[in-house]
């Protein structure tokens, strides 16, 4: 198993749902065999991380530092004047036919909205959108997905650039730095996955700033004890958080970027 799969199974294990079936899986397991005071301690550790992780004070304390240092990040980036734009993957779910003709907006999609107002502000003459197709023909990529959503935005078709050979953050990286050179470009992604995005950058020489987009850790008006009640939002968020706290320690494959 190459470490691009370990991490995958790793951050899919942390998640406040794959914990919970491991505990109970391995719980049971354990009980079993006779271990039952074993058992019943996984068990319960994969209970009380689920509810925990599906809190929005827990989620939140995972959340925050990542998106306060893309505002760090941000901060430093000049407002203009850039050769790209670049748009990072995550933005748009890929058409995938029959199941799913056309392209379809993820979570991430205000990435490409982002993209379109710095483009329209001038930063940058061109947009380049990065993302590719593991099991299936370029012109079905994340890429393509995401030039349909651009253009309908108002960015003329002559200003994109596509890259459909990146399956992940490094692969964007390295192919950008293939497209752009020493130029200089806007990085778009989300909040939360700008810490490592800039990151993989610095090591793969892309000379970019920080223009993160989709903020998650936004204070809201609900009433302060809803805050403790479990719910899906908070899970999700305790999910992308902890995926990119997990990267951002423990992804070994960043040698593959070093010059």
């Amino acid at each position: 198993m190459d470490a691009f799969l370990a991490l995958k199974y790793l951050a899919q294990l942390a998640t406040p749902p794959g914990l919970l079936a491991a505990g109970l899986v391995l719980g049971a397991l354990l009980s079993a065999v006779g271990l039952r005071r074993l058992g019943r301690f996984l068990a319960a550790v994969g209970i009380a991380q689920a509810i925990l992780m599906s809190l929005s004070p827990v989620s939140d304390a995972l959340m925050v530092p990542l998106e306060n240092e893309a505002r760090r990040l941000a901060a430093q980036a000049p407002p203009c004047c850039y050769d790209s734009i670049v748009v990072l993957g995550g933005a748009v779910k890929r058409a995938m036919p029959p199941a799913r003709p056309t392209p379809d907006l993820a979570d991430g999609a205000d990435r490409v909205w982002h993209a379109a107002r710095l483009f329209k502000l001038g930063v940058a003459p061109r947009v380049i959108l990065s993302g590719g197709a593991p099991d299936a023909a370029a012109e079905l990529s994340e890429a393509v997905a995401m030039r349909a959503f651009l253009v309908d935005l108002g960015v003329p078709t002559d200003r994109i650039v596509l890259e459909t050979r990146s399956l992940n953050t490094i692969g964007n990286v390295r192919e950008v730095r293939a497209i752009v050179g020493n130029q200089r470009v806007a990085l778009v992604t989300s909040a939360y996955h700008m810490p490592r995005a800039m990151h993989l950058a610095k090591l793969g020489r892309l000379n970019a700033s920080a223009f993160p987009t989709d903020w998650q850790a936004v204070a809201d008006d609900r009433a302060p004890w809803i805050a403790w009640l479990p719910s899906v939002d908070s899970m999700l968020t305790s999910w992308m958080a902890l995926k990119e706290h997990i990267a951002l320690n423990l992804d070994m494959r960043e040698g593959d970027l070093k010059p």
